[in-house]
Parts: C-alpha cells; sequence; structure tokens
C-alpha cells in the first residue's frame, strides 16, 4: 500500500490567506491521520507576479498555525525537470507549438475524451474534454504553466491525495489529460467547500478573509485558529454521551484530537460559513485555559512598552477571562494605565442627585483611606448610588470590571487619587 502523501502548493503571488490556511489544515490532517507526509510546495511559475517576500509569508504564517511540512519545494528551482517532460511531449506528439498572435506557445493535443473521476467529497464526476481544445501547457519550452508543472511535481513527489478547493474542480480534467499524455499516475482528488461570508457570498476581507498573518498581529492564538478553520467545513462523529437525548457536539479540540478524529467522509458539500464570532469564542475558551505565566508572555507583544509593568500582572489576570484575542487587552485594559477624560454626568447613577453622588463618593474616600467596609455602606444607602460612582471614577467608563476588582489592580494610593479627581470633577460642575 503505498504511503498516504498530500500537499499544500500555494502561490506566492499575494499574502497567504484563510483558504489556502483551511486547505493547508485538512491535508495535514488527512495525512497524519493516516501515518503520511505532508508537503509545502511552492509554486512560483508565474514569474511576472510571483514575490519571495509572499512566500516568506506563507512558510512564516503556515509554521505559527502549526503546520510543520515533512518535505519543501519550489518550483522555480525545478526548470530542467519541466524542460525534460516538455520535450518528451513534444517528442512523442502529445503536445504543439502553437504559433499566435502574440508569440508561440505550446499546446497539450487534447483527444477530446470523456474525464471521469470520483471525487472523495463530491462523489463520480465527468466531463467531456472536447470543449476544453487543445489548452496551452508552456509558454515555451523552459517556462510551464500552472497545470503542467502541477502534474509533473505531483507525480514526481508521489502525491497520493489532492485536496484543494471547489474552485479548482474545472482544473482537474486538464490535469488528468496531461497525466495520460505523461503516463503518470492519477492521484485521488477531494475538492473543499468554499468558505463564505454569513450572506453566502465570496468571503471579503471585512467578513474573515484576511491573510493568515493579520491573525496573528491580531493576537489570536494559533492554536484557536487551527481549531476554528478546521470545523470550517467538516465536523467530527458526534460524542457517544449527550443532553436530552441529541448527541453532543464539542467545539474545542487539540491538534492530537482533530488528527485522530479526521475523515474527509464527514467533510460537507454545501459552503463553509466564517462566523467571526465563534473564532472568537473558540479564541476566547483558549485564552481562558493558559496559565498566568504563558499569557502574560504571549500578551507581552501588544502591550505598549510606555505602559511599563506596574500593574500589570493584575490588570491581566482581571482582563484574562474577558478578551477573545490578545490584541482586545490593549483596549479593554487602557484605564488602568491611562484614565482619559469622562463627562461628569457619567458619574450620576440613574436619578441621582449630582449632591448625593459627592457624598457618596467622599464617604466610599474616607472608608478606603482608613480600611473601611464599602460594601457595607453600599448595602445600607443603596449599592447604585455607591458602586456606579465608584466604578465611573476608578475607570472613567460606561462599561467595565466592578469596582472592587479594579482597585486590587489599581492598589490604594491610584484609587484614592482617581475617588479624589472624581468628586473634584462634581465640585467644578456644581
Amino acid at each position: 500500500m503505498r504511503k498516504i502523501r498530500t500537499r499544500l502548493a500555494p502561490s506566492p503571488t499575494g499574502l497567504l490567506h484563510v483558504g489556502n490556511a483551511r486547505a493547508g489544515i485538512f491535508n495535514f490532517l488527512f495525512a497524519k491521520k493516516n501515518d503520511g507526509e505532508f508537503i509545502l510546495r511552492i509554486e512560483d511559475t508565474d514569474i511576472e507576479r510571483s514575490r519571495k517576500e509572499y512566500e516568506e509569508n506563507a512558510k512564516e504564517a503556515l509554521l505559527w498555525l502549526g503546520l510543520n511540512w515533512d518535505e519543501f519545494y519550489r518550483q522555480s528551482d525545478r526548470k530542467e525537470i519541466y524542460l525534460r517532460h516538455i520535450k518528451r511531449l513534444l517528442g512523442n506528439g502529445s503536445a504543439y507549438v502553437s504559433k499566435e498572435e502574440k508569440g508561440s506557445v505550446i499546446r497539450l493535443k487534447n483527444p477530446g475524451t470523456i474525464i471521469s473521476f470520483n471525487d472523495l467529497i463530491r462523489g463520480k464526476i465527468e466531463v467531456d474534454t472536447k470543449d476544453l481544445g487543445d489548452f496551452v501547457i508552456a509558454k515555451n519550452e523552459e517556462t510551464p504553466i500552472y497545470h503542467l508543472a502541477a502534474v509533473i511535481d505531483d507525480a514526481l513527489m508521489n502525491i497520493t491525495h489532492v485536496i484543494r478547493g471547489e474552485d479548482h474542480i474545472s482544473n482537474t480534467p486538464r490535469q488528468i489529460l496531461i497525466q495520460q499524455a505523461l503516463r503518470c499516475p492519477t492521484p485521488k482528488y477531494a475538492h473543499l467547500p468554499l468558505i463564505l461570508a454569513h450572506d453566502r457570498s465570496k468571503l471579503s476581507k471585512r467578513e474573515g478573509g484576511e491573510a493568515l498573518s493579520d491573525y496573528k498581529k491580531m493576537g489570536y492564538p494559533p492554536e484557536a485558529v487551527f481549531n476554528f478553520l478546521a470545523l470550517l467545513g467538516w465536523h467530527p462523529a458526534p460524542e457517544q454521551s449527550s443532553v436530552r437525548g441529541r448527541p453532543l457536539e464539542r467545539e474545542i479540540f487539540s491538534k492530537e484530537e482533530l488528527i485522530e478524529q479526521f475523515s474527509l467522509e464527514r467533510v460537507q458539500k454545501g459552503g463553509a460559513i466564517f462566523d467571526k464570532g465563534k473564532l472568537d469564542w473558540i479564541s476566547k475558551e483558549y485564552i481562558k485555559k493558559l496559565e498566568e505565566k504563558d499569557f502574560l508572555e504571549k500578551l507581552t507583544p501588544f502591550v505598549p512598552e510606555e505602559w511599563g509593568r506596574e500593574n500589570m500582572a493584575g490588570a491581566a489576570r482581571l482582563f484574562k477571562d474577558r478578551i477573545s484575542k490578545f490584541s482586545d487587552f490593549k483596549r479593554e485594559a487602557k484605564f488602568i494605565f491611562e484614565l482619559d477624560d469622562y463627562d461628569t454626568g457619567l458619574l450620576i447613577w440613574k436619578n441621582a442627585s449630582m449632591e448625593d453622588t459627592k457624598k457618596h463618593l467622599e464617604k466610599v474616600y474616607e472608608l478606603v483611606s482608613s480600611g473601611g467596609d464599602v460594601m457595607a455602606y453600599a448595602d445600607e444607602v443603596g449599592r447604585g448610588e455607591v458602586l456606579w460612582p465608584l466604578r465611573v471614577a476608578l475607570s472613567g467608563l460606561k462599561n467595565s470590571p466592578g469596582p472592587f476588582e479594579i482597585m486590587e489592580v489599581l492598589e490604594k494610593k491610584e484609587s484614592l487619587a482617581r475617588i479624589k479627581k472624581a468628586i473634584a470633577l462634581i465640585s467644578w460642575v456644581g
């Protein structure tokens, strides 16, 4: 039995996007589930549009995601190999030089047969290739185009399964014709559903179609992105345990669990909806599970240097269970390190008066100074009347963590300074 070998073959003509990443994950999971090998191949035959920086972006993003390849190839390093095969096709009459208006190209002599293949996700697909005509396979003997180079590489790299997006279905008959002309084995094909926006339109950047490296910049844990993308168009079998007779469907999986459970049989045919809210939820669950030391380490690149280290550990504990990605911390925790100006009216709880609000804050200042019981006072005169202005005084925000949590992070001196500032604001307005 042949060893399972899959490949991800991005073109370095732009930043690696989430569609490539999802295809890479499915190829990786299928290979590892079957004790096989996962190959990364950079398809840079488009000399004019290919850029080295895009290749580096793809490699760095995939490694960040946790997709470690077993072998690496670059098509621009394999020109001699393509040259030999092009000459072979020209020599045996399977291809010919076609002189055209814009110059000569090399075309495959299409026999016009019916091509039939069994897609592992979609079943039998049959195409009449007469409509394809004699299609171009190379610009010249030294410059193959995508279809030819991919077929030669798949054969020489012993690729057993080509797992890619459904937008490649139309490429498959052409590639099978080239395989037949070169007498190469035909790998098994599996075409994945497209990733769609909520309205089932093509995924845009606004809907989540950013480059994979953008998710790293936004501070999503790579394990969370891997988990999320693995569930785009595939779900494991429901677990045996159930609630009210319904099987449980898990959403959080380690890479090892995904490898163990992955199968192409459970890949859906219809489009997969990119739900940014679900990604945020999965990411939040991963962040919650981090040990404090690991959380601080991963958080550090997203924290402004001018904030320093004072209060950082406390702020990290305060917001660890509240953020969906590490970059959220800068926005959520900003008031801990930099208290912005705020509207004095925000200090007022519902229909409370300015005078009463000032009185309550003065009492709280006295209690915090002396180590008194602020909560007992709030229970006595009204929690909203006391705790609302206290929380706003400490954060300057309409929505924030509770006042006692904030004071624990700010500590006594800074807490008193902020309460004093709030009292002064009310006095000035009054």
